[in-house]
């Protein structure tokens, strides 16, 4: 990664990932975006490789972000889809030209328009987020347990009870702080 900016946070949902570009929304946030070089950056280690990226195409694109995590945070609850948020990913996924090609490996990869345009990349993040909040896919929308970060991630365990978004982050933070309290609890237990 570009040296200066804090390293993505990359998953295997393409949606989630996305608004992973802002992490720690309930404490220090972190933003992993905050340059449109970086959402270039973003996009081509995600296999949607743009060209170039302008500060209006960053703004749709934390608009979408900031949507796509609102409505799976809604359906992480079972709450309603707010219909800004819905207005939002629907936009987003019509305006762009992307189509969907199989690869010689059996799997699917997406080819952007011939301009490849920041915007084309936006439609295929929306269309992965209609799929996921639409429940056509094998998993289901959570909430980490982290009280700082709260990112929604698709969960795809079988038991589909994960608690972290990523349990090297999250995960690792919250045992860490738990095994210090027990230490701070009972000071001779380490031992």
């Amino acid at each position: 990664m570009r040296a200066g900016f804090p390293d993505f946070r990359l998953g295997n949902v393409l949606a989630t990932s996305f608004t992973a570009t802002l992490t720690e929304r309930c404490g220090d946030p972190v933003e992993r975006i905050p340059v449109p070089r970086r959402l270039v950056d973003w996009l081509a280690v995600n296999g949607l490789a743009v060209d170039s990226c302008t500060p209006a195409q960053l703004d749709l694109a934390r608009e979408l972000r900031e949507s796509i995590h609102l409505a799976a945070t809604a359906a992480a609850i079972q709450d309603a889809l707010p219909a800004s948020a819905v207005q939002v990913i629907n936009d987003r996924s019509v305006e762009g030209r992307a189509a969907a090609i199989l690869t010689s490996e059996g799997t699917r990869r997406w080819r952007l328009g011939s301009a490849s345009r920041v915007e084309d990349a936006l439609s295929v993040i929306a269309a992965d987020a209609v799929s996921i909040l639409a429940g056509e896919r094998d998993g289901k929308l959570a909430l980490c347990a982290s009280p700082t970060c709260r990112a929604a991630f698709f969960d795809t365990s079988q038991s589909r009870t994960r608690r972290w978004c990523e349990m090297n982050t999250c995960g690792n933070r919250q045992k860490k702080a738990r095994f210090k309290a027990r230490q701070r609890e009972y000071p001779g237990s380490a031992e």
